[in-house]
């Protein structure tokens, strides 16, 4: 008998979380659960005294995940296919919840048996090295797992395969060359994605009261504007995991937001609650070295936007008007940084100017599903395709109204007094609707596919249209009186 033909006759066992999935099914279950509702996190402890079966059936039953909703490795599902292509038997053998076994099994449609966790029994470690034996006996079936849980596993097979391995299952491998799947290039960079880095762009509106003060030679506000930036920075990385953590479904069955370190499972749920953790710490250290308003304005951005993520955003123009407060409250941070004190018309201007971004980031979402003409809510927002043109009329009306407002800021007496040559500030006012009316433009033409204010950071004409309105404020500053 040939060694192709003797692996015929062995079954090809397959491990779930890790391997065949791309997350861990409790892990995300847990997330989940305590998205929707936080204080069945004391069912979660009874639950688990009762033993790890019954926590995996509770929150399985509790998620209301079916098996298209989970991300797939797509190498190991070829792998599969060719194996039971070849007549060999796939065998399911996880620590997951029966339900989720069963549903994954017949969502595949690979697998002859299912070996999975009950009530009373969790399958997993040792429990399923003995499970697999009694079944096939001694190096009597191949296995397929990832990580320290499967070592033992490892060690009864006649042949391991390794997917995607954490550090103990990868030295288990690398000292019994055993065969690791080649899933592709792994993003090195995956953790940096999780926390957008590139959404940091937004937090350079922190400086805006220092460059408005004209504070920006004075060491101490340039030091606390940096320390707030990044203090601010943090915690906005840390709510937009939890903020993918509430989305998994959703961005999982959204064309360009599926490829998030989260939803794609980069990152698992808990490398990812570990890094806002991480985040969390560093921005309350930043926090410690600034004015306690500081510490305030951060306290209330956290409220806001876990308010946001979890209620807010689901709710019709609440999103949009929550949005465009925490856009301002990022230049109210500033101002408590550096203990400047805050323009009624500055914050006006800000106002409207970010609620016609944000309801240009709405439009540009509906009109991915205005072509479906289906009058239904979009996934995870309070708005229908119909809602289309009245969100574009609004968001072109805050535009022209943050222009009024800033017309009506230079004209103020303060900017008389503050700076010397205070007309030289006039021609602000048809720069700032030239940038948003174009990007509005953009948004019609279906050109726009990322954040509007990222937008900004990155658009050379936008940047362009940004210097020309600095030197104008340093003009209208230095000019003589």
């Amino acid at each position: 008998m040939d060694v192709r033909t003797e692996s015929r006759h062995i079954p090809l066992c397959v491990d779930l979380d890790g391997t065949l999935l791309a997350t861990d099914t409790l892990w995300e279950g847990i997330a989940v659960v305590l998205m929707r509702n936080p204080f069945l996190v004391f069912h979660l402890l009874y639950w688990l005294s009762r033993g790890k079966g019954r926590l995996k059936h509770e929150i399985a039953a509790r998620t209301g995940r079916c098996a298209k909703d989970w991300p797939y490795r797509e190498a190991v599902l070829r792998r599969l296919e060719r194996e039971r292509e070849s007549g060999r038997q796939i065998v399911l053998v996880t620590g997951a919840a029966e339900s989720i076994a069963r549903d994954v099994s017949d969502h595949t449609g690979l697998f002859t048996a299912i070996l999975h966790s009950s009530n009373d029994h969790n399958l997993t470690r040792n429990r399923k090295r003995d499970a697999l034996v009694a079944r096939y006996g001694e190096a009597g079936f191949d296995y397929m797992g990832n990580c320290a849980d499967d070592v033992p596993v490892f060690k009864a097979a006649r042949r391991a395969i390794v997917v995607a391995p954490d550090g103990p299952a990868e030295r288990w491998r690398r000292r019994h060359d055993a065969e690791r799947l080649d899933l592709g290039p792994q993003s090195a960079i995956a953790a940096l994605k999780c926390i957008r880095m590139h959404q940091w762009a937004k937090n350079v509106l922190i400086g805006v009261p220092m460059v408005l003060n004209h504070d920006i030679l004075h060491i101490d506000a340039v030091i606390n504007t940096i320390l707030a930036f990044f203090a601010f920075s943090f915690l906005a990385s840390a709510v937009y995991i939890i903020n993918d953590l509430s989305d998994l479904t959703n961005d999982r069955n959204h064309p360009k937001k599926r490829y998030r370190p989260l939803a794609s499972g980069q990152i698992s749920v808990p490398m990812a609650l570990s890094l806002a953790l991480c985040l969390v710490l560093a921005s309350l250290s930043l926090s410690a070295l600034l004015p306690i308003e500081f510490a305030g304005t951060l306290a209330i951005y956290v409220v806001a936007t876990t308010a946001y993520t979890f209620v807010l955003k689901r709710k019709l123009l609440v999103d949009v008007f929550t949005l465009a407060g925490l856009y301002t409250m990022r230049i109210a941070a500033g101002s408590a940084a550096t203990q400047t004190d805050l323009s009624f018309w500055l914050l006006a201007f800000s106002i409207f100017f970010f609620l016609s971004l944000a309801l240009v980031k709405r439009y540009v979402e509906l009109d991915e599903h205005v072509a479906r003409a289906e009058d239904v809510l979009v996934p995870g927002r309070g708005y229908r395709p119909v809602d289309f043109e009245m969100v574009g009329q609004a968001g072109v009306a805050s535009a022209f109204t943050s222009a009024l407002v800033l017309a009506l800021y230079v004209h103020s007496k303060e900017m008389m007094e503050m700076y010397a040559l205070p007309w030289a500030l006039w021609p602000l006012c048809p720069l700032v609707l030239y940038m948003q009316l174009r990007i509005w433009m953009l948004a019609r033409r279906r050109m726009l596919h990322e954040d509007p204010v990222v937008f900004i950071m990155r658009d050379w004409r936008s940047l362009v249209i940004m210097s020309i309105g600095a030197m104008l404020i340093l003009a209208g500053a230095l000019g003589p009186r």
